[in-house]
Parts: structure tokens; sequence; C-alpha cells
């Protein structure tokens, strides 16, 4: 069972940390878990942050860009963090290149 299901079925990650996360919070655990998550459809991520997190999407965005930084992180989900840093230098590239009116690959 991937994490996607187990959150789909109610379970939810582990409030306390387990020693191999290095240092994370319990909050910091279930955004990296709740990012594990495939959505389907535009929006349904945007409000199940909020019901989930009581957060705004962009509080959340900002709370999980600044958890992608932490080595803890990395530590605790390589793949995960991995992936979702290749993603945010992607944007920033494009956003870049789109100010500078160039194409971007």
């Amino acid at each position: 069972m991937d994490a996607a299901e187990s959150m789909a079925e109610g379970d939810r990650p582990s409030p306390e940390p387990t020693g191999d996360e290095g240092g994370l919070t319990p909050r910091e655990l279930k955004v990296l878990a709740f990012e594990r998550q495939w959505w389907r459809y535009a929006g349904a991520k945007e409000q199940a942050v909020r019901e989930e997190f009581g957060l705004s999407p962009t509080r959340y965005y900002q709370l999980l860009n600044q958890l992608l930084d932490k080595e803890e992180a990395m530590a605790a989900d390589p793949m995960l963090v991995k992936r979702l840093r290749k993603m945010r230098t992607a944007r920033q590239r494009k956003r870049v290149a789109r100010r500078l009116g160039i194409e971007a690959r």
C-alpha cells in the first residue's frame, strides 16, 4: 500500500518522530506524507490543504519550500525531496526566462 492509499483510508503519519527523520516536527512529517499523494483534479489539493492543515495554499507552499531546504527532510524521504526540489528549480528557471524574454527549455 502506498502513502496515498493509506492517507485515503484515514491512516495518518506517526505524530512522533521515530528517530530516523532527524528531528523533523510532527507537522513537517505530515507535510511530507501529504506531498507523497497524487492529485487528479485541479483545486483538489488546495482544498485538501485547507482541510488538513488549516492554511491557505500560499502559506502551505511557503512552509513546504522551507522544509525542502532542510537536510533532515532529505534524510527522511530523499526521493520525494529530490523530486520536489527539481520541480521547484524548473519553475524558477521558467520564471526567470519569462522575465528575460528568452525561451526556457
